[in-house]
């Protein structure tokens, strides 16, 4: 966030978040349903206020967009870990992500040999096998 941002409301800073991941993620939500989970009930109250800045007129012309629709959830339901998710889980995920880096549209991984290499999904991988096996040089040596 730039230093304007920060000084948004806490309301208007989630804001900011949903209409910055629906613009990263346009191509792939557009079209899609979309339910916004926000312990924020002042969230949807923002959007319908009439009287509003140039600011919101702009996110609220983005959102439109998109079929979208966002619910009320108690902060306590509303974690990204399950409530049965141990304290050490969570550890470990943390301490796994910081070895992930996201550079639109890849993923990649920093590796004990401090070589970044690059995350393939499940159903790349046979045509990654194909391209380095029939690449000139390519396959096996024997």
């Amino acid at each position: 966030m730039d230093p304007a941002q920060l000084n948004y409301t806490t309301t208007k800073k989630e804001l900011l978040a949903i209409v910055f991941a629906l613009d990263k993620f346009c191509s792939y939500l557009l079209g899609s349903k979309i339910i916004v989970f926000s312990n924020h009930a002042a969230l949807r109250f923002l959007l319908k206020k009439p009287d509003v800045k140039l600011r919101l007129i702009r996110w609220m012309l983005l959102l439109q967009e998109f079929n979208i629709e966002i619910k009320d959830k108690k902060g306590v339901e509303n974690s990204m870990f399950p409530p049965e998710a141990s304290w050490l889980y969570k550890e470990k995920l943390k301490s796994d992500a910081k070895y992930y880096i996201w550079d639109d549209p890849y993923l990649w991984r920093l590796y004990n040999d401090q070589v970044i290499r690059r995350c393939i999904l499940d159903t790349e991988i046979k045509s990654v096998l194909q391209f380095c096996h029939a690449a000139f040089g390519g396959g096996h040596d024997g």
